[in-house]
């Protein structure tokens, strides 16, 4: 289902670039063969927001900036990988008066988010813990300067109220359950619902198809 209007939504909205041109640039991020450009402006709702920072060995830079006592083992991840956790009010250790101390040399992860991602899918980041960066998701505009910019992104919202509609696991098939998992598989799936034909389509054909789609997405990231 898509996202509601709120009273609180905001009045000032902020240009997200051309849908198209954004989707290509977002699909190679989630390869792994480019990084996002985002126009954060002031806004800092990613570091204020309780995530945790996943570091790569790859980032020697952010490592060595980082006091070691503030990084632990990233449980879940690869050999060599940290999480930096959030403070207890939410905001990022590296966040110093409201600017990031380490900014020249921030993480990937950091590179890579995208918050345009759940405005692309239609969803909101998550609850009231995501509530500054819940403000700039429904402040983002793309433009369409042609048709297909607008039908690739009716695609990606269409996925994206498909994986939210039903289940947890369709016919053995585990769905993402979070706000991110929905928007990251939507966008590598789109292309499923870009043709009519998948309207006549039955939801273990569609789930099957989805499936496959996002198994072929997977197969283009490099080892």
């Amino acid at each position: 289902m898509t996202r509601a209007p709120e009273a609180s939504s905001p009045t000032t909205f902020v240009a997200a670039g051309t849908f198209g041109a954004w989707l290509v640039q977002m699909q190679a991020a989630l390869r792994g063969t480019a990084g996002s450009t985002v126009p954060c402006g002031d806004c800092t709702g990613c570091c204020t927001s309780g995530y945790s920072l996943q570091l790569r060995p790859d980032d020697a830079g952010a490592l060595a900036a980082i006091p070691a006592e503030l990084l632990q083992d990233a449980a879940g991840f690869g050999t060599g990988q940290k999480t930096l956790a959030a403070r207890p009010d939410g905001t990022c250790a590296m966040l110093v008066s409201g600017r990031c101390s380490i900014y020249a040399v921030r993480p990937q992860t950091c590179l890579d988010y995208d918050c345009r991602i759940f405005a692309a899918a239609g969803i909101d980041a998550g609850g009231t813990d995501k509530s500054v960066i819940n403000q700039r998701v429904r402040a983002w505009r793309f433009d369409y300067p042609t048709e297909s910019d607008r039908r690739a992104h009716e695609a990606v919202r269409a996925a994206a109220q498909f994986l939210r509609g039903g289940s947890a696991t369709r016919r053995g098939i585990r769905l993402p359950a979070t706000p991110m998992g929905i928007a990251v598989l939507a966008i590598k799936v789109h292309r499923v619902f870009l043709e009519s034909a998948h309207e006549a389509l039955e939801e273990a054909e569609l789930t099957r198809a989805v499936f496959e789609a996002a198994r072929a997405f997977d197969a283009l990231v490099p080892a």
